[in-house]
């Protein structure tokens, strides 16, 4: 399974749905996150709360989560993503940059995405949301 930055801010953040998160990532094995969605929670979290930094490494050490190198193919796959569904296309999803990067390593793995929010239920992905 694919863990989008969304999963584990609402997490970290304690937010309604962080429990959904926390059993829905305690159930799987193998869990993958693109090493640019890694740097967008990293840059997210960190902007108001410096110190968040350490509950999302210690998190993603204690679950664990892959950190999965950005590829040629998934910059590929993100292009393709953020002309056919990012903000500006007239599509529903509304993709933002990072959106991108947890869509092509769903897409190139084949795997579905644990996420927060409508964006990624309106693409071409399986997604699991609360």
């Amino acid at each position: 399974m694919i863990v989008d930055s969304s999963a584990l801010i609402s997490m970290i953040r304690r937010e309604v749905d962080a429990q959904f998160f926390a059993q829905a990532l305690g159930a799987e094995f193998n869990l993958k996150m693109s090493a640019a969605t890694f740097l967008e929670v990293n840059i997210v979290l960190g902007i108001k709360n410096p110190s968040s930094i350490i509950a999302l490494e210690q998190l993603i050490a204690q679950l664990p989560i892959e950190i999965v190198p950005f590829t040629e193919e998934q910059a590929q796959i993100a292009r393709t993503a953020y002309r056919n569904f990012g903000k500006g296309s007239g599509h529903k999803a509304q993709f933002n940059f990072g959106d991108c990067f947890s869509y092509a390593l769903a897409k190139a793995e084949r795997e579905p995405l644990l996420c927060k929010g409508n964006d990624f239920c309106h693409a071409d992905l399986k997604v699991i949301c609360p």
